[in-house]
Formats: structure tokens, sequence, C-alpha cells
């Protein structure tokens, strides 16, 4: 099943239940490492419960409701009812993957948040734009000129193996583009706008006192990792 392949990185977040006669995989919002304020004064603990329990949840009943359809479509060969059932999945499939790295890309800043320390993705950091200081301009730079909603990325590059920044439209994954995501900035509005209003532009400068360097760069080597084995 197409939303069962993009969704495998996120397994520990699902349990099994019967649909039909057959197992699926249910997918379930997956709790948060810390407390709703962990991210304060950068992000408030009234934005962080809005965003996990009401949108992330969201996406995640209407991706278990639209893979429950597809069943029931796939049972009767309804070729036409799945093709017309893979938009709704992609977007909230996408949805729920994409929330599910940012809340682990973060951390707040008495437990380290925001603090790179000495390894490979300092020194990729390093050797392709100078500084994380620099860095941290190209993906603000980026991420601010998308239009509507969507993601500013930190990824891994397969075909170029390296370092890459990109941004993606609503809710599209950067797999989509042969891209392994390592840090998301959300640039929906609902994750910034309670507490910026319509200043984007400060939340994108403050999100980065409370990233997860720990996790980001976890990614980066399992992606290298991969990467080399695939050579």
């Amino acid at each position: 099943m197409l939303s069962t392949r993009l969704l495998s990185s996120s397994k520990q977040a699902a349990r099994k239940v019967s649909v039909l006669g057959s197992v699926r995989t249910k997918y379930t919002v997956p709790d948060l490492d810390y407390d709703y304020n962990e991210l304060e004064p950068v992000i408030s603990a009234k934005i962080m419960k809005l965003h996990h329990d009401k949108h992330h949840a969201t996406y995640v009943a209407n991706l278990n409701v639209a893979e429950e359809k597809l069943l029931a479509a796939q049972a009767k060969n309804d070729v036409t009812a799945q093709v017309a059932l893979q938009p709704a999945i992609n977007f909230n499939a996408g949805g729920h993957v994409n929330h599910c790295i940012f809340w682990k890309n973060l951390i707040g800043e008495k437990n380290g948040g925001g603090q790179l320390h000495e390894g490979p993705l300092q020194s990729a950091i390093e050797q392709q734009y100078g500084s994380l200081g620099a860095l941290t301009t190209v993906v603000n730079g980026k991420t601010a000129g998308i239009f509507g909603s969507g993601w500013g990325w930190l990824t891994f590059n397969k075909a170029l193996g390296r370092l890459d920044v990109i941004t993606t439209a609503n809710q599209d994954m950067p797999s989509s583009v042969g891209h392994v995501p390592l840090l998301g900035v959300d640039a929906w509005e609902h994750a910034y706008y309670l507490d910026y209003n319509n200043v984007k532009a400060d939340y994108f400068k403050n999100i980065w006192r409370v990233v997860n360097w720990k996790d980001v760069a976890k990614r980066y080597d399992d992606a290298v990792a991969d990467y080399n084995r695939a050579k």
C-alpha cells in the first residue's frame, strides 16, 4: 500500500488493527519527549498543545480514514476510487511524517537546544556553508520565500551525497524528491501565529535556539551510512 511504504519510518507511532478482515497499520500521534512548555519562550505551551494535539491529530485521523476507504476500494477492485484517494493519503501521510520529525528535531534550551557539537555534521556544515550561522541564513531565506504553506528543510541529498537546503509545499516530504530529511522548519501558520502573529521572520530566527542538534546529527550519520552502503 502506498501510504504504508511512505510511513515506514514512523511505525513506532502505530498499532495493528483489523479492517475488513485484513490487518493494516493504524497510525497514532506519538507522545512528545518533553512537556508542552519545554520550548518556551521560543514556542509557547499553548501553541505546542494545539499543534500536537489538534493539528497533528487531524492529519493522523484523516490518514486512517483514507486508508480504510482505500482498503474498501481495493476489495471491490475499484481502481478509480483508489486513484482518487491518493492525494488525501499523500497529504495526510506527509503531515504525519513531517510532524513526527519536527517534534524530535526540537528540545528546550536548558536541555541542550541550539547546541551543535563537534562531529561529522558540524564538519559538513562548515565545509559547505562556512558556519552554522551561514546555514541558518540560507534555511531562513528559502523558508521565508515559501508561498502559502510548507516546510523548510536541511536534508541529505542522496544524488549528490551531501547536505542540501530545500523547501516543500504543503505537506510534501523531502523523500519525494530524493532527499533524506534531517531538520524541518514548519512554515504553516499554525506553527507560529499565536506566538508571532504575522512576523514569521522572528519565528524562523528564534527556532534555532531549540533545535535538537543531537537528533539532527544522528539523522545525518544514518543518511551518510546508507549512502555509503549503496555505492
